[in-house]
């Protein structure tokens, strides 16, 4: 199967349906485009997010199965909860989103290599000061230690990424953005891809397609007035 090439100069050229993303690479389905602000919410909300490497042309995938996290069922571990109650961490919102971003890609490029490349940096910072993408911040002695960013479209909450540079720092973000998220009316949190670290925090995987129908009813549902005003 042929993958399917975006035009740069249009952002609101419409991605090609989801049953043409690849089974190998799992849910590659686009190649090319643009990262501005009209091109990343029409993907965010079709179930679809950019991922490649410096020197790779931009690659739009949506895997099948997908990562979800229903807020209700998060699960804390019991060593967990000896250190949320320990409140060894000071937990902040949208304080420090550059820092969060760039320690991000920071901790992947000393591990595997970066994805998030400097024009996925200001793409995402543009999304932040346009009320989009926010930040969770964790802090120890007035030092960022952990945190995560990701996307909020109407009741969905798009994780992007996360680290840590102390021991439960982005768990403890993860778990204050969750207790957070049922406060303000949210109803799903887009993990991507499995990864054990979340799979501990209670993330399933689910078919595309019910991704697909949860999107389509969930980022149409405004969340709580007050999400991310008062934290």
């Amino acid at each position: 199967m042929q993958i399917v090439a975006l035009d740069p100069d249009r952002p609101e050229q419409d991605f090609p349906d989801l049953d043409m993303a690849l089974r190998d690479p799992n849910g590659l389905l686009a190649i090319g485009g643009c990262l501005s602000q009209t091109r990343l919410l029409n993907a965010y909300r079709q179930g679809i997010f950019p991922w490649y490497n410096p020197d790779e042309p931009i690659l739009w995938w949506s895997p099948n199965p997908r990562l979800v996290l229903l807020p209700n069922q998060l699960i804390i571990s019991r060593s967990l909860k000896k250190t949320l109650r320990r409140n060894t961490f000071v937990v902040t919102f949208d304080k420090a989103f550059q820092e969060v971003i760039t320690a991000c890609a920071n901790l992947r490029e000393e591990s595997t290599g970066t994805w998030i490349t400097e024009d996925i940096n200001q793409a995402y910072t543009d999304l932040h000061k346009a009320g989009y993408a926010h930040s969770v911040e964790t802090w120890l002695n007035g030092q960022l230690v952990g945190g995560l960013y990701g996307v909020a479209i109407g009741q969905v909450f798009f994780g992007e990424s996360m680290f840590h540079r102390a021991t439960d720092a982005s768990k403890v973000a993860f778990v204050h953005l969750v207790e957070h998220l049922k406060q303000w009316e949210y109803q799903l949190i887009d993990c991507q891809v499995h990864t054990s670290h979340l799979s501990s925090l209670g993330a399933t995987n689910c078919s595309r397609n019910e991704f697909k129908n949860l999107l389509n009813n969930y980022c149409e549902r405004p969340a709580n007035p007050s999400a991310w005003l008062s934290t």
